[in-house]
């Protein structure tokens, strides 16, 4: 494919999502409209992101596989002459993955609503944020000026403030004001750093700023550790790194099912993306120097995210499935962090193909919990877990089997998505970049090691808890006891103490997976697959780019 194809392709994916936000809240034309206009703007936007998704899979065609360190599809033009701002698009071997996976979700996420629209207000302006929210992640990805990344990266936070305040469950406003609080406080700290790195070199352009003999040569050691604390400040909050990502679980919690889909597995993508891609080429002796502190706090992150897993997941806790997930999210996140502190190829690479993998199979997770809740009205592990449980393999196997296979990818399980970027990780903490306290790092990698141990184990708590039960009563829908649910759990569907003891409970008709649930989760469960059996597909794009990145893009 020519240049100028696919310079209109990158430009079309980051402008149409805009273009069709701004034709959502137009009234509908007199043949569109149908009977029902809630339906026809929903269709809108299924249109739009699947659009957008065929231009971005076409992008992926066209892209030169046997040169992905080289910028392609580059668009450059002046837009704010005096302070040297120009709209600069690109994509890479590192760009394009994220940018292919944004389109997917986001395209999944409108199909999902479509048959199944949460409650709120307005749908005009549902499809209206959801094209908005897709049109800052998918720019985060592709622009190369350090303004123009500024711009989309806080241009995602509105409309994803307005999905949970307007369409989330409890306590969905305290979680809003939170998520938006914390971002904004980190977007504000990483604008200093990067408006630091732009006037003392004298250009934003991400691209000269990352070669060795280029702007960044007048950059300071001094100036290069400001500016990585204060952009890795607001980058960690966005990831999240521990202890700044005390947002992330209520945001979840309160999210709509497509909000938790798309903050799990795009947004949280784009704090890890600007370390890769500003951080490290551009200041590369302040991240030299803060990349142990980085290491340890994502060792402790993934311990601490299994520990509060394993406490939401036991008996008696009252734990949310879907704020374990949130919090399954902080230790993933960890390993993705560990990996570029490496510094090293390997770490790089671990840690952009853990990326895709948590997008994939979390989505896939929330989703599910989502799905979940919908079908028993509660997502508390101990209401769901009764000495029945919810059964989900008798009563609806097929829904049952989906989550236990999310649950294994999730835990690293070897031939599906999860274990390579959690296994590099770990292999770039064992030998770090030079300079680097080895030592340090095994420390780091043996905590890593234990995360996965403990994030084998509550998932697979979770899975017995959920999905195995009584097989008798599941099957038969047939009634059991109060007395045979046991003191230790309240038995499934209803609340401890709201039965007297002997009372019958009739177990519940539970809905198996529908046409429109295979649609929009068979894509994401196959891409798992494909990338744990053949990982050279991701890695072959990823690692010339990494090269190149940690050689000083010679």
């Amino acid at each position: 494919m020519n240049h100028t194809a696919m310079q209109l392709l990158l430009a079309a994916v980051v402008v149409l999502p805009l273009l069709g936000a701004v034709a959502a809240l137009l009234p509908a034309p007199p043949g569109l409209k149908g009977r029902d206009p809630d339906q026809a703007v929903l269709r809108h936007g299924v249109t739009v992101t699947g659009v957008v998704l065929a231009a971005a899979i076409a992008l992926a065609a066209g892209f030169d596989h046997d040169h992905p360190a080289r910028m392609q599809a580059t668009t450059d033009i002046s837009w704010i002459q005096a302070l040297g701002i120009r709209i600069h698009l690109g994509i890479d071997g590192i760009s394009l993955p994220l940018l292919v996976m944004t389109a997917l979700l986001t395209f999944l996420c409108a199909l999902y609503s479509y048959f199944h629209l949460p409650a709120g207000p307005s749908p005009k302006a549902f499809v209206a944020l959801l094209l908005v929210l897709e049109a800052g992640t998918l720019a985060t990805f592709a622009v190369l000026d350090l303004v123009l990344f500024f711009l989309a990266f806080e241009m995602v936070l509105i409309p994803m403030y307005f999905l949970i305040a307007r369409w989330g469950g409890a306590q969905r406003q305290y979680a809003a004001w939170k998520f938006i609080l914390y971002t904004l406080l980190g977007s504000v700290v990483m604008l200093l750093g990067l408006l630091l790195i732009g006037l003392k070199s004298g250009t934003f352009d991400m691209v000269a700023l990352a070669t060795d003999n280029g702007p960044k040569s007048q950059l300071s050691h001094t100036v290069q550790l400001l500016a990585v604390l204060a952009i890795g400040i607001g980058l960690a909050v966005k990831a999240p790194m521990w202890p700044l990502h005390s947002w992330l679980p209520d945001a979840h919690t309160a999210a709509p099912t497509v909000g938790s889909v798309l903050l799990a597995g795009v947004m949280l993508k784009m704090g890890t993306y600007g370390f890769v891609r500003i951080a490290l080429p551009i200041a590369p002796d302040g991240m030299h120097t803060f990349a142990p502190y980085l290491a340890a706090f994502a060792a402790v992150g993934i311990v601490y995210g299994s520990l509060a897993c394993l406490a939401l997941a036991r008996r008696g806790a009252k734990g949310d499935l879907k704020r374990l997930i949130a919090y399954s999210s902080v230790g993933h996140m960890g390993f993705v962090l560990l990996g570029i502190a490496t510094m090293t190829p390997t770490g790089l690479n671990g840690a952009l193909f853990a990326n895709i993998a948590h997008g994939l199979i979390t989505g896939l997770l929330f989703f599910l919990v989502g799905a979940l809740k919908d079908r028993y009205g509660t997502t508390d592990l101990d209401r769901l877990a009764g000495r029945t449980g919810a059964a989900l393999y008798g009563r609806a196997p097929r829904f049952g089997g989906l989550l236990a296979f999310g649950a294994i990818a999730s835990l690293g399980l070897p031939g599906l998505a999860g274990f390579w970027g959690e296994m590099l990780a770990m292999f770039g903490a064992f030998r770090p970049a030079e300079g680097l306290s080895r030592p340090a790092f095994l420390t780091f990698m043996a905590l890593a090691g234990l995360g996965t141990l403990l994030t084998a184990a509550y998932l697979l708590i979770v899975v017995r808890r959920v999905c195995m039960g009584n097989k008798e009563t599941a099957e038969s829908g047939g009634t059991e006891t109060a007395a045979t649910a046991g003191p230790e759990e309240p038995g499934a569907f209803a609340t401890a103490g709201s039965e007297e003891p002997g009372a019958t409970r009739t177990a519940p008709v539970i809905p198996d997976l529908a046409r429109y649930e295979y649609a929009a989760w068979s894509p994401l469960a196959a891409l798992t697959v494909l990338a744990g059996l053949w990982p050279a597909a991701l890695l072959g794009l990823t690692d010339p780019a990494v090269q190149q990145l940690l050689g000083g893009g010679k």
